[in-house]
């Protein structure tokens, strides 16, 4: 099982989306073959965490079943399993995509729901393994119409630990708790900006932190650049991050994002 203990950070977690729409790399890796062929590069790469996942939670996206999800997700998990020995995270909100998944090989569950699904919350606290818990303000069909914060740092923060004392309360441990403030999610560039920003303030809650930045819009409404060219400010807004106190960063591109987060880390506890 994944010891989030016993991870190097800052670590680097690899994005492997086996879906037709997710935002920026939808439909690439939705064959099997694809999947573990990209899986085992970002390995090769560096990726400390492989997170696949069956269901796009992009901005409008639509839901599918559970029988859908665990088509997709499934086989890639066993294939990557019985080749590597990296942990593998599933990306999913459904209790027995998450079940289902610890038993193909999985040792991680990354919700972006922080596991208020029903059943969620029992079913982990049954798998008892790391948990990624997200804040998501709203929905993923409607979560970018109107995001209204006061202090989006303060309500982030207020969220995950109720959220984490929750899984506490219900038996999981504390050990097993990785926190992400769900940037893009319910939240316009200006409440990203400050959460980036403020990010520190979340180190109160003594837990791992969870960034994920890569490609997303944010650096389209800074820098006007398509999803393809947008690189370069991924890897710096990962970089701010880390230096932030970001433990683990999520990303489409790794061997680029590892030496940027190594050297912002590197720097940041220089002297300590």
């Amino acid at each position: 099982m994944l010891k989030l203990n016993e991870l190097t950070y800052p670590a680097v977690m690899g994005i492997l989306n086996v879906t037709p729409d997710s935002f920026s790399d939808g439909g690439d890796f939705f064959s099997p073959e694809k999947a573990l062929q990209h899986a085992l590069e970002m390995v090769e790469e560096g990726a400390a965490i492989i997170d696949i996942g069956g269901e796009s939670t992009r901005p409008g996206a639509e839901t599918v079943s559970v029988d859908e999800e665990l088509s997709r997700v499934i086989p890639v998990i066993e294939a990557l399993s019985a080749e590597v020995d990296v942990p593998i995270s599933i990306d999913t909100s459904k209790p027995a995509v998450m079940r289902a998944a610890v038993a193909a090989g999985a040792s991680m569950i990354n919700d972006v729901r922080a596991l208020q699904e029903a059943g969620a919350l029992e079913a982990a606290v049954d798998l008892q393994v790391p948990v990624c818990l997200m804040h998501m303000q709203g929905e993923p069909q409607t979560m970018q119409s109107a995001p209204i914060y006061d202090d989006v740092v303060l309500q982030v923060g207020a969220f995950l630990q109720q959220r984490v004392q929750a899984c506490i309360d219900a038996g999981l441990s504390r050990e097993l708790i990785v926190i992400d403030p769900g940037f893009g999610f319910g939240k316009t560039v200006g409440h990203n900006q400050a959460l980036l920003k403020g990010l520190d303030r979340l180190l109160e809650l003594e837990l791992p932190i969870l960034v994920g930045l890569s490609r997303k819009s944010m650096i389209a409404h800074m820098l006007d650049l398509a999803v393809d060219e947008r690189l370069y400010g991924s890897i710096s807004l990962a970089s701010v991050a880390v230096w932030q106190g970001a433990s683990i960063i999520r990303a489409h591109d790794v061997a680029a994002t590892l030496q940027a987060v190594r050297v912002s880390y590197m720097c940041r506890t220089t002297g300590k």
